[in-house]
């Protein structure tokens, strides 16, 4: 009888125990039977599951397939893992991994982010109508008004008409107050509850002390939500940079962005107006770099504006005709092709703001009358007329409405 030996397989290579006086492969950052440097196209990462890598092969079927040794490698010291045992030299047959996939990253730009819900706080010294107020979903927080022994709520407790109509007859002369930190904590906390941000925007820190108290209200509820601005500005002028602050949150920007425009915008929004005495000014005791006019012996009316936060006058003219033209003049110069943004404010003086509002009108883009409130009014007295302009070019808000359209108060 013929007994045939089993004849070996040449496409598998046996493997061998390496010479004992030959270093360990790992030590020298390579695998047995591989290349240092692997070939274009098999550079890729290998699986080896503890195993040692014997080479691609063709299987049957056509398809690569990739021979192990169960085993792993010598350790550091030359000898056997510790805590596997000998490799029984039987080989095992493993197909070869594809890498996995990478999962696309959601960009921090892209439409489907949700933008941060902002809400937009201010003072009742920005003078703006109830309609538009909300209309754009801002939240006013109110000074007190001390007239005729009470305490009483801007705009709240007391409209500019009914102020301007006991003024004439007050006995003392009204002084004002800033709202308590407690107020703006109590109002930001609400605010948090539906909201991710507060941008809050307030009247000039060098005439009152409501910004101070703002931070203060900060500080109690979440100051790293709740963004406290000096507007540098008061009456209409922040109105302005209030309106355009809730124009930029509606945009879907974040808070951040929001505090960017609106601090790079102060510096551009004018004040310009012109009051028929400076003793109100003088009695509130925000007269200011107009205190230079005070005791002239010239029958002068003043062309005043805000700079630095402060009253600061720029010309003197004989009459007060000659004043609001000059106001007219100041506020054509802020145009830079594509109109302006424009509120007219005025105390007890609707004829002389209509007056400006129509000399306005054909360069406006956006146009307000309204009258100021009894705080500012407080301070300024009647018959002020004045405007609050920035070039339309930085941020239109398409607000133009008819000059005879007043909000009567």
């Amino acid at each position: 009888m013929h007994v045939h030996r089993p004849r070996l397989d040449t496409h598998v290579r046996r493997s061998s125990r390496p010479d004992s006086n030959r270093g360990s492969d790992r030590d020298r950052c390579r695998f047995p039977r591989r290349r240092k440097h692997p070939s274009p196209g098999r550079g890729g990462k290998r699986t080896h599951h503890g195993c040692i890598d014997l080479g691609r092969r063709f299987a049957r079927d056509g398809r690569w397939i990739r021979l192990l040794r169960r085993g792993r490698l010598h350790d550091r010291a030359g000898g056997r893992h510790p805590r596997r045992p000998q490799a029984d030299g039987r080989t095992r047959l493993s197909l070869a991994e594809k890498p996995a996939a990478r999962r696309p990253q959601t960009c921090g730009n892209s439409p489907g982010v949700t933008n941060h819900r902002i809400a937009i706080v201010t003072d009742s010294t920005a003078d703006l109508p109830a309609p538009l107020i909300k209309a754009r979903g801002i939240t006013i927080v109110p000074l007190t008004l001390n007239f005729e022994g009470r305490s009483l709520l801007d705009g709240v407790d007391i409209r500019p008409s009914e102020f301007y109509r006991k003024l004439p007859n007050a006995t003392t002369h009204p002084t004002t107050s800033q709202p308590s930190a407690g107020q703006f904590a109590e109002t930001y906390a609400g605010l948090l509850n539906d909201h991710d941000d507060i941008v809050s925007i307030h009247i000039s820190e060098k005439l009152s002390g409501t910004y101070a108290s703002a931070v203060q209200g900060a500080e109690m509820t979440d100051p790293t939500r709740v963004h406290v601005i000096d507007s540098q500005l008061v009456s209409m002028s922040l109105g302005l940079l209030t309106l355009a602050a809730s124009e930029i949150a509606g945009r879907g920007a974040a808070a951040d962005a929001v505090v960017e425009k609106v601090t790079q915008m102060r510096e551009h929004v004018q004040t310009y107006f012109s009051v028929a005495t400076l003793e109100f000014l003088r009695r509130g005791g925000r007269i200011g770099r107009a205190s230079a006019l005070l005791g002239s012996v010239l029958q002068v009316k003043p062309v005043l504006c805000i700079r630095d936060g402060l009253v600061t006058p720029l010309e003197r003219v004989r009459t007060f005709d000659r004043a609001l033209n000059r106001v007219v003049e100041l506020t054509r110069e802020m145009d830079h092709g594509q109109g302006l943004c424009v509120i007219v404010g005025h105390a007890d003086a609707e004829g002389d703001a209509e007056r400006l509002a129509q000399e306005l009108e054909p360069v406006a883009e956006t146009l307000m009358i309204h009258p100021l409130g009894p705080v500012v009014g407080a301070h300024a007295g009647p018959g002020v007329v004045g405007v609050g302009c920035y070039s339309a070019d930085i941020l239109p808000l398409g607000l133009k409405r008819s000059p005879t359209a007043q909000t009567r108060a």
